[in-house]
């Protein structure tokens, strides 16, 4: 039987205080694997260096006020200057963003005419700009994610030929909300979003204390170093279904699924699995309300709630290649 989601509303305030548990502990869900691209040599911080041919991959490490950060980059086919950014989740990994070696993203887009950019690392940070560095794990750097995506990594690649007016952002999980507001809050540069089983309803009952467990259960980050407190002003910055209006315009692809597990998805073990399914939950909950907050306002979106299954890779290798026409259509990268 499927899942129904006005029970789940109806039942909300029964269920609030094990949904937070069910959320802290599913964010962390290590999910299943993929295929690895091949690495070739990388760039050291300084000048710019397009090592790679079109269609080649190289890694970069682009200067930044957190230090040098590694992005992996699948250059355009025929040296088209639109990108696609394709942020990871919040268990992030310092070698590898998870798209490349998760899922088959770089074959997906291997002969078009666009460049994907696979930002390493950001474990836990939401792809933003925090207030200050988190006090509970001896953080030694503040994230300034959004300064690095916006600034940072296109003034660099901008050298290289990518144009700083014809990007894509994607993210799924924790990234969701930061890919649609990395987008909406710079709408000169970014002419598509998407979302992949994203929290877009942020101050929704019970997500801010489930943000605050998930953080500090992935690598014990204080999430007050981020937004301030629960109360604060950054909270509703961030928020997509605060910031909706921003998005009018904006080419967008929005999915969940329904938590329901498939067959595959038992070799994750029924610990994990049964956090697949609640984080998959919430996620298609949230979205359904922002869906009907972007209704209310008139602005046009993809969404694609049609899927059976949990919170994992293979579903989003699946989304980002239903949402892949509409990608290059959006970035006149075909």
């Amino acid at each position: 039987m499927r899942w129904n989601a006005r029970k789940w509303r109806s039942d909300g305030r029964r269920r609030g205080r094990r949904i937070v548990t069910a959320l802290a502990a599913a964010l962390v869900l290590p999910v299943a694997a993929g295929v690895a691209g091949t690495a070739v040599a990388g760039a050291t911080p300084g000048a710019p260096v397009h090592q790679a041919p079109n269609g080649g991959y190289q890694e970069l490490l682009i200067p930044s006020s957190m230090g040098p950060i590694k992005v992996q980059v699948q250059w355009a086919r025929r040296g088209g200057n639109a990108a696609l950014i394709l942020l990871d989740g919040m268990e992030a990994r310092n070698d590898r963003n998870a798209w490349s070696f998760e899922t088959n993203a770089m074959r997906q887009f291997a002969n078009d005419n666009l460049t994907l950019v696979m930002p390493v690392g950001g474990r836990s940070s939401l792809y933003t700009d925090w207030y200050g560095t988190s006090n509970f794990n001896g953080q030694q750097v503040t994230y300034k994610w959004e300064t690095f995506l916006t600034k940072e990594l296109p003034a660099y690649l901008g050298k290289l030929g990518v144009s700083p007016n014809n990007y894509g952002i994607a993210g799924l999980s924790m990234a969701g909300s930061s890919a649609l507001a990395t987008a909406a809050y710079h709408r000169n540069q970014f002419k598509f979003a998407a979302s992949f089983s994203g929290a877009l309803n942020i101050s929704a009952p019970g997500m801010r204390e489930a943000m605050r467990l998930a953080l500090l259960k992935a690598g014990g980050y204080n999430i007050d170093a981020m937004w301030g407190p629960p109360w604060g002003p950054g909270w509703l910055r961030n928020d997509p279904f605060v910031f909706a209006p921003r998005l009018r315009g904006m080419s967008m692809y929005i999915s969940s699924g329904d938590g329901i597990p498939q067959l595959k998805d038992f070799a994750m073990g029924p610990v994990d699995l049964m956090s697949a399914m609640g984080i998959e939950i919430i996620c298609a909950l949230n979205t359904r309300a922002f869906q009907a907050r972007m209704q209310l306002l008139n602005i046009a979106a993809t969404y694609d709630f049609g899927w059976t299954g949990v919170h994992s890779w293979s579903y989003w290798q699946d989304e980002l290649w239903h949402a892949r026409n509409q990608i290059l259509d959006a970035l006149h990268a075909h």
